[in-house]
């Protein structure tokens, strides 16, 4: 079957609509879609993935007045490039969807599938990957739309190219393989996902519906990581033998400006961990427009610029610079990940911005790009889903753990009072003892836990 004939099954696939304001309230750890805000500490908050994660100038302008307008005017990229809206009340959520629906976004229901950012631009691209999207919710609508599904289950497609996806983690994971050719994937990124088949569109999208039937059936929240092994191996007893081509993964950062394999470029911005006010990010739409920007991609933590000239990169850099977007490669910022924080999250203990910010201008060689800083709130970990030098906030002070999750033991337990200067003293012993040519997080390894704990101690 082809990707063109599933899309003809099911026309009613991608329907969509918001619904009441906030007739039901999600659960913590439930998707804040735009019919069900979260309540969190600073009012309700609505996630929402425009189709194909592209938005024209004039639409992305529409979200941040409606932003200002319904909410307290902070908008967010997530690490899977999906947008929130904080600050929203009861009686402004239900405004905000009829904003939407007005600017013409389309935001789909079911569960957000994310895919390449620069899908049907760039040269290098190895399939389509929107193409394929649009024929699994047409053939997969009714199982998508299942309440039996759990609210984070994550589908990524990935059709390869100069910005890839396989740093992303996911449920379900659909990766290029040639341009007639898919592997589908379960449970992990491009490294770690257990593949089960291999082949053209038709089987890729056959193979999804089994898996996903199999998490309808599980039911209660389940992910793929609950199925069990005997289950898959009987819907595909040809798993074990799939050799799938070697991930695909990005060369390009996000930040900057990258010239495609066709002579176009892109501009990548990333917001500063990945938060940006309306009326900053209305300055930056200004900007772009009067220097031939068309539209705008979303990607993880950041959006790409379409139809820039080489030499309009350095003004737009400027102002980016100066609203708090990073618009070049290799910014402090590009290695931290800091979750929303005491303030505008009920669960965190701390205010993770500002610490990273402390961190950043007092530490810098921690961030030398080996590793991620991820500052949570709180032992969820939603700003960041992978191993990292991680500071976990608990009543009292933070758990520092070396390079595990924000659930993890930690490695050290910090005082409130002690942090920066326990970072401080990390920063200066990895200074002290790293080799010629080592990496910060190559240099904490070597330590170990032990060798960081004493040098942590010392006064």
């Amino acid at each position: 079957m082809s990707i063109e004939a599933a899309t003809a099954i099911d026309s009613t696939g991608e329907t969509d609509r918001h619904g009441s304001p906030a007739a039901r309230m999600p659960r913590r750890g439930a998707c804040p879609a735009l019919a069900a805000p979260m309540q969190t500490g600073d009012g309700l908050l609505v996630r929402l993935r425009p189709a194909g994660g592209a938005l024209s100038l004039a639409q992305f302008e529409a979200l941040a007045r409606a932003a200002a307008m319904h909410g307290n005017g902070i908008l967010e990229i997530t690490a899977r490039g999906n947008l929130q809206i904080r600050g929203l009340r009861v009686e402004t959520a239900g405004p905000l969807g009829g904003d939407i629906d007005a600017a013409g976004i389309i935001v789909l229901d079911g569960p957000a599938i994310e895919i390449s950012p620069l899908h049907g631009i760039d040269p290098e691209e190895t399939a389509d990957p929107a193409a394929l999207e649009r024929a699994l919710r047409s053939t997969h609508s009714g199982l998508l739309a299942s309440s039996r599904l759990a609210p984070k289950l994550s589908i990524v497609v990935d059709g390869g190219g100069a910005f890839g996806l396989s740093a992303l983690s996911a449920d379900i994971r659909i990766v290029a393989q040639d341009h007639a050719h898919w592997c589908v994937a379960i449970n992990g990124d491009g490294r770690t996902a257990t593949p089960i088949t291999i082949g053209p569109a038709g089987l890729a999208i056959s193979a999804v519906g089994e898996i996903l039937s199999l998490l309808v059936a599980l039911g209660q929240g389940r992910r793929a990581r609950d199925i069990d092994p005997a289950l898959l191996l009987a819907r595909f007893p040809g798993m074990g033998g799939i050799r799938p081509a070697p991930a695909l993964a990005g060369k390009m950062p996000l930040c900057g400006l990258h010239r495609l394999a066709d002579g176009t470029s892109v501009l990548g911005v990333r917001p500063q961990f990945g938060q940006m006010t309306a009326s900053d990010l209305t300055t930056l739409l200004d900007c772009a427009k009067v220097r031939g920007a068309t539209a705008v991609r979303l990607a993880p933590r950041g959006f790409f610029f379409l139809g820039l000239g080489a030499e309009t990169w350095p003004a737009i850099q400027a102002v980016a610079a100066g609203l708090g977007f990073s618009a070049a490669a290799g910014e402090n910022s590009e290695h931290s990940a800091a979750c929303a924080g005491a303030g505008a999250c009920g669960s965190a203990f701390y205010e993770t911005k500002p610490l990273a910010r402390r961190i950043m201008a007092a530490a810098p060689i921690l961030l030398d790009g080996s590793l991620t800083l991820h500052l949570s709130g709180c032992a969820k970990g939603c700003a960041h889903a992978g191993p990292a030098l991680t500071l976990t906030g608990r009543a009292g002070g933070y758990d520092l753990i070396l390079n595990g999750l924000a659930a993890d033991a930690p490695d050290e337990r910090i005082a409130g009072g002690r942090i920066v200067f326990a970072i401080e003293r990390l920063a200066r012993t990895v200074e002290d003892n790293k080799g010629a040519g080592e990496s910060a997080a190559a240099c904490l390894t070597r330590l170990g836990t032990t060798g960081v704990s004493k040098a942590l101690r010392q006064e």
